[in-house]
C-alpha cells in the first residue's frame, strides 16, 4: 500500500481537534510520503520476522502507520518518528499474538520448509522462527536495524538497562538453537 492510499484509507478526518478545541495539524503529505517510503520496507520486514506471515505483516504494518497518522505525538526528529513507529509496530504485533492466543491459535512462526540444497539462509530462518516474538524483536532490532539499547528499550517498552540482559539471553538461546540444528560455528568449518 502506498502512502497516498494509506492516507486515503483513513476513516477519520485528517484534521481533528484536541480536547481544548485547538485543531491538530496533520503531518504534511509530502513529509509523510517521504517517511513512509523510507521506513515501510524495513518495518514490514521487521513485522514479518516477528510473525512469520506475509499477510499479517501487511495488515500489521498498515495498522502501525494508521496509528502513527492518528497520533497526536510531536516528534523531535525523523529518528524519533522512526523509533515511535517501531514501538507502535511492536505493540501491534504483540496485540496480534495475544489475539491469536485468545482464539487458541499458535503464536509460533511457521517454519520454512527445508530446501533441497540446504541453503544456510533458509536454515537460519527456520531456526529464527523457533525463538519467541520478544527474542526475535530484540535480535532484529539490534542486528538488522542496528538500534542501540535505548532505541530497543523504547521499541519494546522496557528499560534500556534491561535490554542488555534480554539481548544476551536471546543471543544465547539463538546460539543454542543453531548448535542443536547443526548450524553452530563448528558446522561452518
Amino acid at each position: 500500500m502506498t502512502a497516498e492510499n494509506l492516507l486515503l484509507a483513513m476513516p477519520l478526518p485528517l484534521v481533528a481537534e484536541r480536547a481544548g478545541g485547538r485543531p491538530i495539524r496533520p503531518m504534511d503529505e509530502a513529509k509523510f510520503d517521504a517517511f513512509y517510503r523510507k521506513t515501510a520496507g524495513s518495518l514490514w520486514s521487521y513485522i514479518h520476522r516477528l510473525t512469520g506471515d506475509a499477510a499479517a505483516a501487511d495488515d500489521l504494518t498498515q495498522k502501525a502507520f494508521i496509528r502513527f497518522i492518528r497520533s497526536e505525538t510531536t516528534f523531535a526528529s525523523d529518528e524519533h518518528m522512526r523509533r515511535w513507529l517501531y514501538r507502535t509496530a511492536t505493540n501491534v504485533a504483540f496485540d496480534h499474538f495475544r489475539e491469536l492466543k485468545r482464539h487458541g491459535r499458535s503464536t509460533a512462526v511457521a517454519p520454512v520448509a527445508p530446501p533441497v540444497d540446504r541453503d544456510m539462509r533458509h536454515d537460519f530462518t527456520r531456526v529464527f522462527a523457533e525463538l519467541n516474538p520478544r527474542e526475535r524483536a530484540l535480535l532484529w532490532l539490534a542486528h538488522v536495524e542496528e538500534s542501540n539499547h535505548d532505541e530497543i528499550g523504547e521499541a519494546l517498552g522496557v528499560k534500556a538497562k534491561s535490554v542488555r540482559v534480554l539481548l544476551f539471553r536471546a543471543r544465547k538461546r539463538l546460539a543454542d538453537l543453531l548448535a542443536r540444528h547443526g548450524l553452530g560455528p563448528e558446522a561452518l568449518r
